[in-house]
């Protein structure tokens, strides 16, 4: 198919890749404007940009895709469909109808649950056992199009939101060419989503990942693997953001009660805290300012002793 590609991140390079080997002929690609990034705000390209440029394939780069001249540029391409795999800009309905098969989406969760930005991240979060990919007609609607195909990737216990990435992005990319040749043929059955088993979800914010203790060990074992790579989970180490980056959830074995938060326990390769429910068993970590290291490291260093309370400011939760 004649085709005008739509992504940014990393997780649409792959699909990128695959459809051009596939043999579809990819007239342009649409991402989002190049953007200072790092301690020194040096200027990047996005990875989709990097991709096409690999390729030779023409990219465009509108601060607004829904402007006129933008819009009037997608038109020059005739292309028989616009494929979307996290590009970052809402679509217009004068877009969305432009192409005679339309705008296809490549979702990274089994619609209807996860509409919006980051379900990879939220579905762990959330201890789902599993996700997926849905290829989607696009509407004027977030995620809210007829779902055309799917498959199914589980979720392993220690998976991570940096893992689940990887493993969704070859799912997609994979789907996707399956789904190209069955749509220009006209062969799937669109298949409306049922409202009300609809789930939105929001954006990833830094706050996100301040660790309340008073919540499950499984829980916080969830927000550290959800979050890794970005934005992380912490917690404070005398008056210092100390990121968790690898923990595992434990049954409590002490006798009575603790303070959540508190250590209970310190090893030679991890240190113990307690939790609302159970103890979270801490085996990589980051100090403010510092390298990522295993707490065996970590412990040559820093002083971490039972008794010590992590986060004095676990008070300013409000649950």
């Amino acid at each position: 198919m004649k085709l005008v590609f739509m992504g940014t991140p990393d997780f649409a390079v792959g699909a990128l890749e695959a459809i051009v080997e596939a043999g579809h002929q990819v007239s342009a690609v649409v991402t989002q404007p190049d953007k200072p990034k790092g301690r020194g705000k040096e200027v990047q390209m996005p990875p989709v940009k990097q991709c096409a440029l690999k390729y030779g394939i023409p990219v465009l780069q509108p601060i607004k895709i829904k402007a006129p001249e933008a819009v009037e540029e997608l038109r020059k391409y005739e292309a028989d469909v616009f494929v979307v795999a996290a590009f970052g800009q809402l679509l217009s309905e004068e877009i969305l109808t432009m192409p005679p098969y339309g705008c296809i989406n490549i979702h990274a969760s089994l619609l209807p649950k996860y509409r919006g930005a980051a379900p990879i991240q939220w579905v762990i979060l959330n201890g789902e056992k599993e996700t997926g990919i849905t290829i989607m007609q696009m509407d004027k609607g977030i995620d809210t199009g007829d779902m055309l195909m799917k498959c199914v990737v589980p979720i392993g216990e220690k998976e991570t939101g940096e893992s689940l990435h990887d493993k969704l992005g070859e799912a997609g990319a994979k789907l996707i060419v399956e789904a190209l040749p069955l749509i220009e043929k006209r062969e799937l059955i669109p298949e409306k989503q049922k409202e009300e088993e609809a789930t939105h979800i929001t954006m990833l914010k830094k706050s996100l990942g301040h660790i309340n203790w008073t919540k499950s060990a499984a829980e916080i074992d969830c927000l550290i693997r959800g979050l890794n790579s970005w934005p992380s989970a912490y917690t404070y180490y005398e008056k210092k953001t100390l990121k968790i980056w690898e923990a595992k959830p434990m049954p409590s074995t002490e006798e009575g009660e603790c303070e959540a938060g508190t250590v209970t326990k310190v090893e030679k390769d991890a240190f113990y805290v307690c939790t609302g429910d159970g103890v979270l068993q801490v085996t990589e970590v980051q100090l403010e300012g510092k390298k990522r290291m295993r707490v065996r490291d970590f412990l040559l260093g820093y002083e971490v002793a039972p008794g010590m309370t992590l986060d004095k400011q676990i008070e300013s939760y409000g649950g």
